[in-house]
């Protein structure tokens, strides 16, 4: 328990891991109330097609939001590692608790929870505000309507994931620009660059990355049915496989590597 407290102080004490986090919900809430508002504004002339094809769940959380949330919680899952060999600070935490193991394991635990009750936040903050503007139209999704569940949690898991991730980029690069553009990259960037294609192979290996998973299917309330698209349980497998590949590398990298 002294390691998850100071890990978690460790974590607080990084004023721009604060500023970021409480900057990126209001900034997502923002979003969410001004894209419903938009909607609503202009929902009359919507076309009978629209109208049916119109999913709710994309006014509370858009792409853009999606991407807004894996930059930034990479970037503090980043931080958290690679920003604390930068300032030679993990010298004195090592020197502190020699048992690296569980140094990073409890750091681990603490950026996973952390970023996991700030993804349940966005999840349903924004999904909050935006059903109170859109239930005027009365074409709002119910939590209770299929699909709009499994979209929250989805919505919610991707500020976890892409922390893990970041930490385990920032264990082998242990050098803060270079892991922020890195997990830029590996998680934003590259993913939407993937287009479906005959090769089932390469969609295959597109629906191993987070990002392509959750804007080609686990947020769609009514993901389509396709050979080329991910499906509903490979996409919760990459989910799953991401931040415990990453957690995996970190714990690995920084006992096997030199400070």
């Amino acid at each position: 328990m002294s390691l998850l407290g100071a890990e978690w102080i460790k974590l607080w004490s990084l004023r721009s891991i604060r500023w970021v986090i409480v900057v990126g919900v209001l900034v997502l809430v923002a979003l969410a109330v001004q894209s419903s508002l938009d909607t609503y504004a202009e929902w009359p002339a919507y076309g009978a097609r629209e109208k049916a094809m119109f999913n709710p769940m994309t006014e509370a959380f858009s792409g853009f939001s999606a991407i807004v949330v894996m930059i930034g919680a990479g970037s503090v899952g980043a931080l958290t590692v690679a920003g604390e060999y930068a300032g030679g600070l993990i010298r004195t935490t090592f020197t502190a608790v020699p048992a690296r193991g569980r140094v990073m394991a409890a750091k681990v635990a603490v950026v996973a929870g952390v970023m996991l009750a700030v993804g349940a936040v966005v999840a349903l903050t924004t999904y909050g505000a935006s059903q109170v503007v859109l239930s005027g139209l009365g074409t709002g999704g119910s939590i209770g309507d299929p699909g709009v569940v499994r979209v929250l949690v989805a919505n919610a898991l991707l500020a976890p994931v892409s922390a893990l991730v970041g930490m385990g980029i920032g264990a082998l690069l242990r050098h803060t620009a270079a892991t922020v553009v890195a997990v830029c990259g590996v998680l934003v960037i590259l993913p939407t660059l993937f287009k479906p294609t005959v090769h089932q192979w390469a969609n295959d290996l597109y629906a191993m990355f987070p990002f392509y998973a959750w804007r080609t299917c686990l947020s769609l309330i009514h993901p389509r049915d396709e050979a080329a698209l991910p499906t509903i349980t490979g996409s919760w497998i990459a989910f799953a496989l991401w931040p415990l590949v990453a957690a995996a590398v970190t714990l690995i990298v920084v006992r096997r590597r030199d400070v």
